[in-house]
């Protein structure tokens, strides 16, 4: 089940990424303008291949759940929870970022401007999986009968 989520997840935000790129190099009429994808904060010539590096690091975690093997599904207890808790902040912080935009910018309610906001949602979603992976109650071993 966590190999689905992670790829489904990956796959959502390969859409960003693609729908942002065909966005800033052709102008295509039917997706949002590029202000809608964009918040400015670093420039899209360096967002883009930070954005491709995100891509590949997030394939080569699904990957490894998917194969039930490699470096992100050995467990790591402690690892997890950083993860979980990381992945609260990040939510958390998406959420005080779409308060604060709605309030500052009136203009956009309900849903102007928050292309980024939902993605980095899906980022942190799947920050989250991955630590619940990691935090799950280890199977225990079968009850021994008692006579």
């Amino acid at each position: 089940m966590y190999a689905t989520v992670l790829w489904f997840l990956l796959f959502l935000f390969c859409l960003r990424v693609a729908g942002q790129a065909l966005v800033a190099t052709f102008a295509v009429p039917f997706l949002p303008p590029m202000q809608q994808w964009y918040s400015g904060v670093i420039p899209y010539p360096i967002l883009l291949p930070v954005q491709i590096l995100i891509i590949v690091l997030l394939a080569k975690v699904a990957t490894d759940f998917t194969r039930r093997r490699g470096f992100f599904v050995m467990p790591r207890r402690t690892m997890g929870r950083l993860l979980q808790w990381f992945s609260y902040l990040y939510w958390g912080g998406m959420a005080v970022r779409y308060v604060v935009s709605m309030a500052l910018h009136p203009e956009r309610r309900w849903l102007g401007g928050t292309i980024p906001i939902f993605f980095h949602c899906v980022l942190a979603t799947f920050l989250f999986v991955v630590g619940r992976y990691h935090t799950r109650p280890s199977v225990s071993a079968p009850a021994v009968p008692t006579g």
